[in-house]
C-alpha cells in the first residue's frame, strides 16, 4: 500500500479520466508485482477496456508527452511530469495474443474483461491487477501466493502460455535472474520440451531478454536455466558447448563452470552499476576453447589461440543476435585481449610492452583490468594471491607511465599535416605508413622531442623505395 500511495496522485488522476469516460483502468502486471515486493519505480503499466484510439484521446491533454509506436499491439505510451519526478506510463487494451506457427509476430485481438486479459499474462506473479481509483485487488490465478512462495507459474498451462509467445520461456529465466524466483517443475518441463519453439522469435526480442537477464542481480541462475532446459542451444549455443571441455588450469572444473564463476567475479568488481559489456565478455571469454582443444603428448590439454578464435565467434554470435557494431567491437576486443596479461610473467615486460597493452586496450582498459582479475578461479590461495600481486604490479606500472606520458592518449610527436609538410606529400598511403612508423617509435621508446621526431621521419623516408 505504501508503494501504491506513492504513485497514487498520478495513477488516480488518470484513472478518474477513464472512469469519467465510462472505462475501467487497472494497474497491472509487473507494476503490481513490484509494488508488493516494495520495489516499484516510476514506470507504470495499466490495462483498460478502452480501445487504443480512445486511450489516445484520454491521455492527450493530460500527459506531457504521448507516443503511439505500440498502438498496433494495443499499447499507448505517455510521460507525466510531477514535482516528485517523471512517470513513464503504458496503457494497453485488454487483449490476447498468439503466434502463428510460421510467423515471428504475434496476432493481437482485444478482450472485454480484465480476467480475460490476466489469463494471457506470462506468469501468475504478473497476472495481478489493482482497480483504480477504488483499489480493488484482482488475483484470479493466486499470484500473491506464488509471489510469497517465490515461484514462477503460468496462469494457463505452460504449454498454452509458451505457444502463445515462446519468448516467455526466456522471460522465465530472466525473472529467475531478476527476482531470484524458482520456476515450477511443470514450467521447466514445458521449457525443455518446447525449447526449439524459441527459433520463431525475432533476434531483436531474444537479445532484449538476454540483456535483461545478464544485467539482473542473479544472472548465473538465469543462464543455468537456459542451458539446463536446452533454450541456450538455440539462442547462445556456445555456452552449453563449454560444459564438455576441461580447463587446463583448473581440472576440477569444466570451462562452463569456470565461465560462470568468472562472470560472478566480474560482477563483484563493478563499481558503477551493471555493465553489459563486461558481463558479456566475462561470459564469452573462453568460447573459443572447444574449437582449439588439443591433447598434448604429456597428457595436458591445450587451447592455443582460443582468445583469437573466441573473439571471432563472439562477433558472429553477437551479429546474429543483432547487437550494435559498437557493442560487438567492445566485447570481442575484450575476449581477444583477456590472455594478454599472462605474458607479463613476474613483471618482465618492458615499458614498451606496457604501452602496447594500454594502447591495444584503448577505452576498454578498465574493463580489461576487471576481466583479467576475474579470470582467476583457482582454489589454490597462494597462486591466486600471487596472480593478484602481479596484476597489482602491472596496474602500478601503468599508472606511473600514464602520469609520465599521458599513456592513454598516445600519439606520435608529429601529426599527419606535419608529416605531409615535412616530406612534401599529398594525402595518401605514404602518410599513413609514416604515421604508423612514428607511432611504433613512440610505443617502443616513449615520448620523443619534436626535433628527434623530425630527424627520425627523414631517416625513415630516406630508406623508403621511391617509385
Amino acid at each position: 500500500m505504501q508503494e501504491l500511495l506513492r504513485v497514487s496522485p498520478v495513477a488516480d488522476e488518470i484513472a478518474r479520466r477513464f472512469q469519467d469516460a465510462g472505462h475501467r483502468l487497472s494497474l497491472v502486471g509487473g507494476s503490481v508485482r513490484d509494488a508488493l515486493l516494495g520495489r516499484l519505480g516510476n514506470d507504470l503499466d495499466f490495462t483498460t477496456d478502452a480501445r487504443p484510439q480512445q486511450i489516445l484521446k484520454l491521455v492527450k491533454g493530460w500527459a506531457d508527452a504521448v507516443w503511439d509506436v505500440g498502438i498496433a499491439f494495443g499499447t499507448v505510451g505517455a510521460r507525466k511530469d510531477t514535482p516528485e519526478g517523471s512517470f513513464l506510463i503504458e496503457i494497453t487494451t485488454y487483449r490476447s495474443e498468439a503466434y502463428d506457427r510460421s510467423s515471428r509476430k504475434p496476432e493481437v485481438s482485444y478482450g472485454d474483461s480484465i480476467e480475460q486479459d490476466l489469463v494471457r499474462r506470462d506468469f501468475t506473479v504478473n497476472a495481478m491487477a489493482v482497480d483504480l481509483p477504488g483499489r480493488g485487488f484482482v488475483d484470479p490465478h493466486r499470484g500473491l501466493d506464488d509471489l510469497e512462495a517465490r515461484v514462477l507459474r503460468t496462469p494457463a498451462t505452460p504449454e498454452e502460455s509458451f505457444s502463445d509467445d515462446p519468448l516467455r520461456m526466456m522471460r522465465a529465466a530472466r525473472f529467475a535472474a531478476q527476482l531470484d524466483f524458482e520456476p515450477a517443475p511443470e514450467v521447466v518441463a514445458a521449457m525443455t520440451a518446447m525449447a526449439e519453439r524459441i527459433t520463431i522469435v525475432s533476434a531483436e526480442r531474444v537479445q532484449a531478454e538476454l540483456n535483461k537477464l545478464l544485467l539482473a542481480e542473479h544472472p548465473v541462475k538465469g543462464l543455468r536455466l537456459l542451458v539446463d532446459t536446452g533454450l541456450a542451444d538455440f539462442v547462445l549455443p556456445e555456452l552449453p558447448a563449454l560444459r564438455l571441455e576441461s580447463d587446463e588450469h583448473h581440472r576440477h572444473k569444466d570451462v562452463y563452470e569456470h565461465s560462470l564463476t568468472v562472470l560472478e567475479q566480474a560482477i563483484a568488481l563493478e563499481t558503477e552499476g551493471p555493465d553489459l559489456v563486461l558481463r558479456l565478455a566475462a561470459l564469452l571469454h573462453d568460447i573459443g576453447k572447444p574449437r582449439t582443444r588439443r591433447f598434448e603428448s604429456d597428457g595436458r590439454v591445450s587451447f592455443h589461440h582460443h582468445e583469437v578464435v573466441g573473439a571471432k565467434m563472439t562477433r558472429k554470435r553477437m551479429r546474429e543476435l543483432k547487437y550494435s557494431n559498437e557493442l560487438i567491437n567492445e566485447v570481442s576486443r575484450l575476449v581477444e585481449l583477456h590472455l594478454r596479461f599472462h605474458g607479463y610473467g613476474g613483471g618482465e615486460w618492458t615499458d614498451s610492452a606496457v604501452r602496447r597493452y594500454v594502447t591495444d586496450a584503448g577505452p576498454m582498459l578498465e574493463r580489461l583490468h576487471k576481466l583479467t582479475r576475474s579470470d582467476c578461479t583457482t582454489r589454490n590461495k597462494r597462486k591466486a594471491a600471487a596472480l593478484a600481486r602481479t596484476y597489482d604490479s602491472l596496474e602500478e606500472r601503468i599508472s606511473t607511465l600514464q602520469a609520465q606520458e599521458e599513456l592513454d592518449s598516445i600519439r606520435p610527436a608529429l601529426d599527419g599535416n606535419e608529416i605531409m609538410q615535412l616530406l612534401g606529400l599529398r594525402p595518401g598511403p605514404a602518410v599513413g605508413r609514416a604515421y604508423k612508423h612514428l607511432l611504433e617509435l613512440r610505443l617502443e621508446h616513449g615520448p620523443m622531442e619534436h626535433e628527434a621526431a623530425v630527424a627520425a621521419l627523414h631517416e625513415w623516408w630516406a630508406a623508403q623505395p621511391k617509385d
